[in-house]
């Protein structure tokens, strides 16, 4: 029997119902990748078997799945961040990307070793994997809108699109260890150069392809009437041609992508002002849309805006689909997720890693004991760790299989801690402000 009929119903029904459910959903302890999740779970091989995902021979595709869904949304954050660069604001995602990852990562590594009792390469692998926090599931706690500065939002926002490309030198250095051969792992002194090229041309790449980008569309807009009505096309085109040409050329393209979309906002932010962008369109009318974005003065603003609001769906659309898909991958192999080895590390990193290692990092910032503790219990774990082990197991089958229950514990116990205390703690700390 075929199950299309089945599979468009649930997927209509859940469309639907997220959409209606949204208001109270907001209100209650819940998330849409918690519903997403037990779904997924639900339809998958233990209860219903409507699905069953054979992942060991998948990989190479649900890593690409999982791969589209990290651009959009670090593309997406990237857009969100309307901030000057010289904003001394721009430190704190900083700290959060740089400093407290590597610590996180020193610190699961120690960890993962002693409890295995061998410091290799999946220990270090298992480490870069989940080190990172997800752009995909951090909606609850990302800035509002563009321009928006609230430090904890902004903080964690810029630390989402950040350290999923900064995990990956140490995901690189993991798999090396474990035998496989990928660019950079000759020797001590290829690895360095490698990670030094990597960053310095993520970074050339996604500020040169924004910039470019920006300013040739505005010209064929306010010039010649052209390149209008497309903006979704449009922001498809910029994150697929940085991502490409910074897999290309050996880059580190999560970087690029997000890089692209903080420096096409900025161009925004650049010839707009000060003055939020949002408020700049409000009072445009739907029959005006065609001559506004033509506006020298309006015409970086109605780009923005559009390309950011068409990310924002397309990340709701990829945060569906691959917590389905998660969902139905925890359905085949919970039984090897209650070992008490795959749960202690996970809560390992979320009680110890992830804590010592913000405190320690925000150290002389210029933020409170609420702001500094709140950053450091939210630091969700998702689709970023589960793009990095399909990464692993496409490479390093043998080695990163035993992985995969520990991976697992920490996408589902961070969608159900972090997913039922974010609203809250967020709704408290602003209450608190106010």
């Amino acid at each position: 029997m075929r199950d299309e009929p089945v599979w468009f119903l649930l997927i209509g029904a859940l469309l639907t119902f997220m959409a209606v459910a949204r208001g109270p959903i907001r209100r209650l302890p819940l998330t849409g990748a918690m519903i997403y999740l037990l779904v997924g779970v639900a339809v998958g091989p233990t209860m219903s078997g409507l699905v069953g995902i054979d992942l060991l021979g998948n990989t190479a595709l649900l890593a690409t799945l999982a791969e589209v869904g990290l651009v959009v949304s670090l593309f997406s954050i990237g857009m969100h961040l309307r901030v000057r660069p010289r904003n001394p604001l721009w430190l704190l995602p900083l700290r959060l990307g740089g400093p407290a990852m590597l610590i996180t990562v020193a610190l699961m590594f120690g960890f993962t070793a002693l409890l295995t009792g061998r410091a290799d390469g999946a220990a270090l692998f298992l480490a870069a994997a989940l080190a990172p926090t997800d752009p995909v599931l951090a909606n609850e706690l990302r800035v509002t809108q563009a321009g928006d500065d609230e430090p904890v939002r902004f903080a964690l926002s810029g630390e989402g699109g950040l350290n999923d490309g900064a995990a990956y030198p140490f995901a690189v250095l993991g798999l090396t260890l474990a035998g496989a051969k990928l660019f950079g792992s000759g020797s001590g002194v290829h690895f360095v150069g490698s990670v030094l090229w990597g960053i310095v041309s993520a970074l050339v790449i996604g500020c040169v392809f924004a910039i470019v980008f920006a300013r040739v569309i505005f010209f064929l807009r306010t010039r010649y009437g052209e390149a209008i009505g497309f903006d979704g096309f449009l922001a498809l085109g910029l994150m697929s041609t940085s991502y490409g040409a910074a897999l290309l050329l050996q880059a580190y393209a999560f970087v690029a992508v997000f890089v692209a979309g903080v420096a096409l906002r900025h161009e925004e932010l650049r010839a707009t002002g000060d003055k939020n962008p949002s408020e700049l369109l409000e009072e445009v009318q739907h029959g005006e849309q065609l001559d506004v974005a033509q506006d020298p003065e309006k015409a970086h603003a109605v780009l923005a805006e559009s390309m950011m609001e068409f990310t924002i769906e397309m990340e709701r659309i990829a945060e569906m689909s691959l917590m389905l898909i998660i969902g139905c991958v925890v359905s085949a192999h919970w039984r090897e997720m209650l070992d008490v080895r795959a749960v202690l590390p996970v809560v390992f990193l979320f009680f110890v890693a992830r804590p010592v290692s913000v405190v320690a990092s925000m150290f002389g910032a210029r933020i409170d004991n609420a702001q500094r503790y709140l950053m450091a219990w939210m630091g969700i774990r998702g689709v970023g760790a589960f793009y990095y082990l399909m990464f692993g197991l496409e490479y390093a089958r043998g080695a990163m299989a035993p992985l995969l229950p520990t991976v697992l514990d920490a996408i589902v116990l961070s969608v159900l801690l972090h997913g039922s205390t974010a609203n809250y703690l967020l709704r408290r700390y602003h209450g608190r402000r106010r």
